[in-house]
């Protein structure tokens, strides 16, 4: 028996897990943790959101409540969607569990004693305007290595450099868009510099790593390391335990993989047995895996490792199998551009087991792929349903209705013998690519099987063969029922929900999860009865004609918060639009229609899921909905509704073009009352824009038929 513990990178609580933080880094973990307990190892998986990253401050500020408020909403939120999705965690707790408190203090305390943290001067970002230190998630500007707008003063969200705020070109505040000055202050620092050549040394025999993970690493060690800042001017997080320090918190990245040693000094607690996290951490045959998005390969493969070097006693990563990252048809994921699909909503829609299996077959693992719900639904038709679910459900009718029971083995043929060692084959090749992390290709290698089944099952030709030979009949149905069992028993780390219900009508009263890995070889019972078959999957249909404005936009009421004159264009202002659970920043052409003031404060009716466009420079997520007759341009309103109040569709819609949308006909139309208000002409359908029942409402009068953009 081996003994495994996996860390999974802690999701920031300042927002939804989406479809590709799934794909990237808890599906892989979650596959990878099931099949090393069928396989009779020990396993520990651990991890928690990270409620004090600067993204939950930012954010915080933006809605004007308390971190904790953001923190503990998202937590509980992601808490739920993980467990749906069937993610099977042996622990997952939060940064502000009291365990981690002390694990981080203890860490830090040691770790100044030793030498390997000191105190230095740096220089910092001050915001004249906010009067205050800026941490890092606070300054944006100009990537200085591929001149990406938007970047952020830890890392550029598009070529992956880890930066800081004085990297930035054209550096400013995100919340008062002023240029902060550079001053001197001063923080603690890690000895990075230090652990240089141990690093390199022990990444010297890590060939297993995937080479992403292992040239990534091997640059940024050839590159030099430089000592890093481990204390941040903020007010949210966990204090420094180290005197003349108390005033500052523990920097997050240097704070939130140590809930990976947190969370299994508090499962140990847990257990009754204080002192088990210890077989885990400094027993030198355990194996520890970190899964994480390609993002945060230097914080697993160079910083955790130093740290841990410098505590001393503990295990290394054996491995860190980090993805590339999955787009949103074509698009980036990113919650604060708008481009996101949240994992709560579309598991309101499709079964987790449809999600699960697409994620898994289009994994990133060596590079990035791509989401796109065309190929989502035909995969899950064409593979999922028509290939494995067709081949177990017209095996288990079959059989169920012709014998009731598993049939016994008469005399084998070389088709049935050969369909046996393709159920070995398989399991020994899904098996090899599962120890080493290629879940992917395990995926495939299953499927595979799936399709070989089927057409054993059209060889045998069963519908005929009952007919003339039912002992003959018996025998190939018993090697198509094998066929059957090795699938459920090798996609049971994959499919976890599907497995489960297919074991029970194989006719087992027990978990499928809890079978051995081995399982999957062994024969069938005869005489065994046959649970009613039941179709383990459906179909998902989207078809052109029901294509509707309901499934294309999603449409908000959002109220204006702020408003500014867009630096580099006389007729577009820069607002800042509340929704609610988010603040999006849009650029409107209203200046010369309106003015900032009789804009600021109204509840406006927002197209949330345009794609994100530079209008002269400046981000655009999102865009307002106005009416227009020749001079006169009209705001659409939602008086009196709340900020995120939906008007049309729902939310985690995917992302529209503007050239797409422009094809669609809103328009201007009589209201009650008299009151003009804006409809949707979408086929033969007229679809009213309303909030909470409410027509939306225009604020100057245009003539019916007016078009509304």
């Amino acid at each position: 028996m081996a003994r495994i513990f996996i860390g999974v990178a802690w999701p920031y609580a300042n927002g939804v897990i989406h479809v590709g933080g799934m794909a990237g880094c808890y599906l892989p973990p979650d596959i990878f943790a099931r099949y090393h307990r069928m396989k009779g190892n020990d396993v520990l998986m651990v991890s928690g959101s990270d409620m004090h990253g600067t993204p939950t401050t930012v954010r915080a500020e933006e809605e004007g409540v308390e971190p904790e408020v953001i923190a503990n909403r998202f937590h509980e939120i992601n808490t739920r969607s993980l467990e749906r999705f069937g993610l099977s965690f042996d622990l997952f707790l939060n940064t502000e569990h009291p365990t981690h408190f002390k694990v981080v203090k203890d860490f830090m305390l040691d770790l100044w004693e030793k030498g390997h943290i000191y105190e230095s001067e740096m220089t910092l970002p001050f915001c004249e305007n906010c009067n205050r230190y800026l941490p890092d998630r606070y300054v944006e500007g100009t990537c200085p290595h591929c001149g990406h707008v938007g970047a952020r003063g830890d890392q550029c969200d598009e070529c992956g450099k880890i930066l800081d705020p004085e990297d930035l070109v054209d550096r400013y505040c995100v919340f008062c868009k002023g240029a902060p000055e550079m001053k001197a202050r001063s923080h603690l620092f890690f000895r990075l510099t230090a652990f240089e050549d141990q690093l390199k040394e022990y990444i010297r025999d890590k060939t297993h790593w995937r080479p992403n993970v292992l040239n990534f690493t091997r640059n940024w060690l050839e590159n030099g390391l430089v000592d890093r800042p481990v204390s941040r001017d903020i007010k949210w997080g966990i204090p420094v335990p180290i005197e003349g320090h108390e005033d500052k918190m523990v920097y997050v990245w240097f704070e939130a993989f140590m809930g990976y040693f947190s969370m299994a000094v508090e499962w140990a607690r847990r257990q009754g047995d204080p002192d088990a996290w210890k077989e885990y951490w400094q027993n030198p045959e355990t194996r520890h895996y970190y899964f994480l998005g390609k993002d945060n390969i230097p914080f697993h493969t160079i910083f955790w490792p130093a740290v841990l070097m410098a505590r001393g006693n503990l295990n290394l990563p054996y491995d860190v199998p980090a993805n590339e990252f999955m787009r949103l048809e074509g698009a980036q994921f990113s919650k604060s551009k708008g481009v996101t699909l949240e994992i709560d909503k579309i598991l309101d829609n499709f079964p987790a087991d449809a999600l699960r299996y697409y994620l898994t077959i289009n994994m990133p693992e060596n590079r990035d792929s791509d989401f796109t719900w065309k190929d989502f639904v035909t995969r899950n038709n064409t593979e999922l349903l028509a290939t494995y679910g067709n081949f177990a459900h017209r095996v288990l009718t079959f059989v169920n209705k012709h014998f009731g029971e598993v049939p016994p083995v008469v005399k084998m043929t070389t088709r049935d013998d050969e369909a046996l060692e393709r159920i070995e084959r398989t399991w020994k090749e899904v098996d090899e690519n599962l120890e080493r992390v290629r879940l992917k290709d395990s995926m495939k290698k299953i499927m595979s099987l799936a399709r070989s089944g089927n057409q054993y099952f059209d060889a045998v030709g069963p519908w005929t063969l009952v007919k003339v030979d039912k002992e003959a009949c018996g025998t190939s149905l018993h090697v198509a029922l094998r066929i059957v069992k090795a699938l459920c028993v090798l996609s049971a780390p994959f499919l976890p929900f599907s497995s489960a219900r297919l074991w029970s009508m194989l006719g087992y009263e027990s978990d499928v999860h809890s079978q051995s890995w081995e399982e999957a070889l062994s024969d069938i019972e005869a005489g065994q009865k046959i649970g009613k078959p039941s179709p383990l999957f459906k179909k998902i249909e989207v078809p052109e004609e029901e294509v509707s404005v309901e499934t294309l936009l999603d449409v908000r009421v959002g109220k204006v918060v702020s408003i500014e004159d867009h630096p580099e264009a006389e007729k577009l202002y820069v607002m800042s639009v509340d929704l609610g659970d988010e603040k999006r920043q849009m650029v409107a052409g209203l200046k010369g229609y309106y003015t900032s003031e009789e804009l600021m404060g109204k509840d406006l009716v927002i197209l949330c899921n345009l794609q994100p466009a530079k209008l002269r420079g400046v981000e655009s997520n999102g865009m307002l909905m106005a009416a227009e007759d020749k001079e006169v341009v009209s705001v659409l309103l939602a008086a009196g509704s709340a900020p995120g109040t939906q008007v049309l569709g729902s939310k985690g819609l995917p992302v529209i073009s503007f050239e797409d949308f422009k094809k669609l006909k809103i328009v201007v139309a009589e209201g009650e009352e008299g009151k003009k208000t804006a409809v949707v002409l979408d086929k033969e359908r007229t679809v009213p824009l309303k909030a909470e029942g409410r027509p939306v409402t225009l604020h100057r009068d245009v003539p019916a038929g007016s078009q509304v953009k």
